[in-house]
């Protein structure tokens, strides 16, 4: 991806413990122009057919599943990680050049998906509010509890915040096969898709409702709305190409990772279908790729019908 010297977003919290502050900037660059979008509705949490959205707090590569434990669980007691293994089991080290480097690409990409969603909700006469994303390492408070290496890149609805754990990527390369910068991107991508979810309603509408569901169907929607988060990142990439910001490889990169995270491959296909939370490693490529082909947000909408 062509990211170097190009415009960062200043809602970058950079809370790693080198002695960075909280709230800090990353800001620098230069940006480009951005291209027309479809101007399609956005799906919102009132599916058609009485559909709901899901989940307080995502939790992205099904890692708890690899812990032997639900996430819906875990996450309903309103923890991210808090019975999770020792950071150091998780984490693995990073030169202090190599975070930095880290950290300023993953302000290029959410200065990108700022741009995208800001012109797609003025287009739907919404105003986009980006959340604040935070760089740690180590272990950091966030609104839905203690966040640590083995959390994995979270979204939290109740502070509006993405949290990011430099040293995941470094797993995602080793652990889950799919390396390469495209991939980190999709990963950020896929938790800005998530707070979209909850300016639109998706996630407000799963806590309104929540109580009232039985634990298969919180599993079924909880695929759903991974699902669009993936279509989601797959519009953003769409926008990223329409900018000449792909280089060979890119668009093979984040569906190999899409691939990689699926339920079945995580699980090695030891958990039935009925207790996905993400999605297929099928599914998950199949709604990237359309978010990519068609750059259209309205065919994002996995509540509608089948998936």
């Amino acid at each position: 991806m062509k990211w170097q010297g190009r415009e960062r977003s200043s809602n970058i919290e950079d809370r790693r413990s080198r002695g960075s502050t909280p709230g800090g900037s990353l800001g620098g660059g230069s940006g480009g122009g951005f291209p027309p979008i479809g101007g399609r509705r956005i799906p919102t949490g009132r599916a058609a057919g009485g559909g709901m959205g899901i989940v307080a707090v995502i939790v992205i590569f099904g890692v708890l599943w690899m812990l032997g434990l639900n996430p819906i669980d875990v996450l309903t007691n309103g923890g991210a990680g808090t019975s999770s293994p020792s950071t150091s089991q998780w984490a693995l080290p990073a030169s202090n050049a190599d975070e930095d480097q880290l950290a300023a690409f993953i302000g290029v990409v959410v200065k990108d998906t700022e741009d995208l969603w800001g012109e797609v909700f003025r287009q739907n006469d919404m105003t986009y509010v980006p959340p604040k994303v935070v760089l740690f390492t180590g272990q950091t408070q966030s609104g839905c509890g203690v966040a640590d290496a083995s959390s994995g890149p979270f979204y939290c609805p109740n502070d509006q915040k993405v949290y990011i754990d430099l040293s995941f990527y470094e797993q995602l390369r080793r652990q889950f096969g799919a390396p390469g910068d495209f991939a980190q991107a999709y990963v950020i991508a896929h938790e800005i898709g998530h707070h979209v979810q909850n300016l639109t309603g998706v996630l407000p509408e799963f806590n309104r409702q929540r109580s009232s569901m039985s634990q298969d169907q919180q599993n079924a929607y909880s695929v759903r709305v991974e699902l669009q988060a993936d279509c989601y990142a797959g519009v953003w990439a769409n926008f990223a190409k329409q900018q000449n910001y792909l280089e060979q490889g890119d668009v093979e990169e984040a569906i190999n990772a899409a691939n990689a995270i699926g339920d079945d491959t995580l699980t090695r296909g030891q958990v039935t279908e009925r207790n996905y939370t993400h999605g297929s490693s099928e599914q998950r490529m199949r709604w990237l790729k359309r978010g990519m082909t068609t750059g259209d947000v309205g065919q994002c909408d996995t509540f509608a019908g089948a998936i």
